[in-house]
């Protein structure tokens, strides 16, 4: 009788090493060129203003493009691959080269002809002023209901801040 030893370290070796492989083969366009990762972002309010920060670390800035219209902002660039030598010897490489692309959509309109750039330490940082409209988003709110013969409304009085509304109803 012939019995066989289950070797779990041997198959979950086994099973990571089909996946590592299957992600190679995704991060791959046609041609053999890689995908670079996108960059992570971070996008931040602060009233008359949005700030976008992209991190994109080892990027030089001749690399990189940076186009905003009103609703979005699209980052673009390539990781270039230094050139090899035999003299350089590279084991094993984990850095992703190629192009990438992302696509920022905004919450608010923003005045994309005044957008400001800085590129410091591998982080892309956009400051974002919004358009009048977005910033001083005042909304009237009406009162519903029925007033007996003869009686006017008091007139709501309200504030804004940001894109927040307060409503204060005199009482009746």
């Amino acid at each position: 009788m012939l019995t066989r030893r289950w070797h779990p370290f041997r198959d979950i070796e086994l099973l990571r090493r089909q996946f590592d492989q299957m992600f190679d083969d995704l991060t791959h366009l046609e041609g053999g060129v890689p995908f670079a990762q996108v960059p992570a972002i971070e996008l931040q309010d602060n009233g008359n203003e949005l700030i976008l920060k992209a991190h994109l670390p080892g990027l030089a800035a001749e690399n990189l493009d940076i186009q905003a219209t009103r609703e979005a902002v699209a980052i673009a660039g390539e990781y270039r691959q230094e050139e090899k030598t035999e003299e350089k010897g590279y084991l094993r490489s984990e850095f992703r080269y190629g192009k990438f692309r992302r696509l920022v959509p905004l919450p608010t309109p923003i005045r994309n002809e005044e957008v400001k750039a800085t590129y410091k330490n591998g982080v892309l940082t956009l400051t974002l002023p919004k358009t009048e409209e977005a910033r001083n988003r005042v909304v009237k709110v009406n009162l519903a209901g029925e007033l007996p013969q003869g009686e006017v409304a008091p007139e709501p009085v309200g504030t804004a801040e940001g894109d927040r509304v307060t409503v204060e109803v005199p009482e009746q």
